[in-house]
């Protein structure tokens, strides 16, 4: 098919999907004397074969005109991000984002771009990112518009800027780390003298804003294949700015010398972590995967016979962890599930030959918690030695583990373990108001519980009064 005739069934695909919203759109600001176009991320994807029901659109109406032709045509309108030139609107199934045409630059010295808006489609065109978003379909008339050569990148599966990176990462320096995004995201490889750019101008991703910044680096670990995100973020100096951790462990040598450094090591947990997902991708399972050695530069030990250790470690990294998803403005949630696993992510290699004792296997589920499903994989994952025997041996052993905690799981109902003496009780027996000691006699009565399982109401009573007698 020549490329003309692919181009033509492209857009034939696309608009028996997305008929009659668009038309009728484009319709809509036909008559009201405005340009319309479908642009960017859908005309891509449609030409790479992939759906969606998500609709980004470009006019020459300025935003408050916008809303006064989407007000009574769609089923609903927000105006989020207005001050950026876009009107959102849902109609049926569609989620639509109408923004005015436009070029925006940063100053220097700004973390927010500044919005000029523009007349024309081609100069909207010009000021996008990469020239595969830099596609358009007028609406309604189905005139493809390709100006910086975008179906040509996209048979090539190549990032380039419509006009030089220098100018296109001075605009918006976020787009180096969207040509990251794109690599995990769509498999591509960034053109040469993009990645040049990105070498030279990574200072410059400093004056974005941490939100930003996170929003780009989540869907790139959350994309097919992070690797090639990852690995374009370190090469071009990037991450030593948005992700610093990850380029430091280059340098450090994993104590088995299972690979030539623990960056490596990262990668391979990341991607043996990614195998296991049932249900699409697992962001906390992911970035905890990225970040469970981040501690091993900040704990390196030379060791007699050549040996390096990393006591600790898994300490270290949740604190640092936790501090770099925090700057980046995650939600709470996910940071502390993330410093969690991180933490946690050793804990199975004290299990040895399966010495554990019953409390020692609750004491396990009770500390991962709702993230125990998540352990399991991480803990799998980490296990990246080239030695299949011993791969095979550390499989088994985790194997059983598993098999213990399920058993114990239907046995106790080992997830709602709790103290035979609740709060109030103990408030009671000890004749105490609440407070900080209700939390240590809780705690006190917990490990009992853990250790020793169901001792009986009189006896765990008999233990509480010993243990107040004891402590004063």
């Amino acid at each position: 098919m020549s490329p003309s005739n692919r181009v033509e069934s492209a857009v034939s695909d696309l608009f028996r999907r997305v008929e009659p919203v668009a038309d009728d759109l484009g319709e809509v600001f036909a008559k009201r004397g405005h340009e319309l176009a479908l642009v960017g991320g859908p005309v891509r994807d449609v030409l790479l074969g992939r759906a969606g029901h998500d609709l980004d659109l470009t006019t020459d109406a300025r935003p408050e005109q916008v809303l006064e032709i989407v007000r009574g045509w769609a089923d609903a309108f927000w105006t989020i991000g207005i001050e950026f030139g876009t009107v959102g609107a849902r109609k049926g199934d569609w989620q639509l984002e109408i923004t005015t045409y436009r070029s925006e630059a940063y100053d220097p010295k700004s973390r927010k771009p500044e919005v000029r808006y523009g007349d024309t489609l081609e100069a909207d065109l010009a000021r996008r990112d990469f020239a595969v978003n830099a596609m358009a379909v007028r609406l309604p008339s189905h005139e493809f518009v390709d100006p910086h050569g975008g179906l040509r990148d996209l048979a090539g599966r190549v990032l380039r800027t419509p006009g030089t990176p220098e100018q296109s990462f001075g605009d918006d320096p976020l787009r180096m780390l969207r040509a990251a995004r794109f690599a995990s995201q769509l498999g591509f490889t960034v053109d040469e003298a993009a990645i040049d750019a990105m070498r030279d101008m990574a200072e410059r991703i400093e004056i974005v804003s941490a939100e930003r910044i996170q929003t780009e680096l989540d869907k790139l670990i959350c994309g097919p294949n992070p690797r090639a995100g990852l690995t374009l973020l370190v090469e071009t100096g990037l991450a030593a700015h948005v992700l610093p951790e990850l380029p430091k462990l280059r340098l450090e040598i994993d104590e088995h010398h299972r690979h030539k450094d623990v960056y490596e090591h990262t990668l391979i947990v990341l991607e043996q972590a990614i195998a296991q997902e049932a249900a699409g991708p697992d962001r906390v399972l992911r970035w905890a995967a990225l970040l469970h050695d981040v501690g091993k530069p900040k704990t390196r030990k030379n060791e007699p016979g050549g040996r390096v250790s990393f006591h600790h470690h898994e300490v270290v990294g949740a604190q640092m962890a936790k501090r770099r998803l925090s700057e980046l403005k995650f939600p709470k949630e996910v940071t502390n599930d993330v410093a969690r696993l991180v933490e946690l992510h050793l804990r199975f290699h004290g299990y040895g030959e399966g010495e554990w004792t019953d409390s020692a296997v609750r004491r396990y589920v009770r500390d991962a918690d709702h993230l125990l499903d998540r352990l399991h994989k991480l803990t799998r994952a980490d296990c990246t030695t080239r030695n299949k025997r011993k791969a095979a041996a550390l499989s088994r052993t985790y194997d059983e583990l598993e098999e213990r905690i399920a058993r114990l799981a239907e046995e106790e109902e080992i997830a709602k373990i709790r103290p035979e003496l609740d709060g109030n009780e103990i408030q009671e027996i000890l004749g105490i108001p609440p407070g900080p000691l209700v939390g240590r006699a809780y705690k006190f009565m917990m490990d009992i519980r853990m250790d020793e399982g169901m001792i009986g109401k009189e006896a765990a009573k008999e233990r509480l009064l010993a243990w107040a007698a004891a402590n004063g």
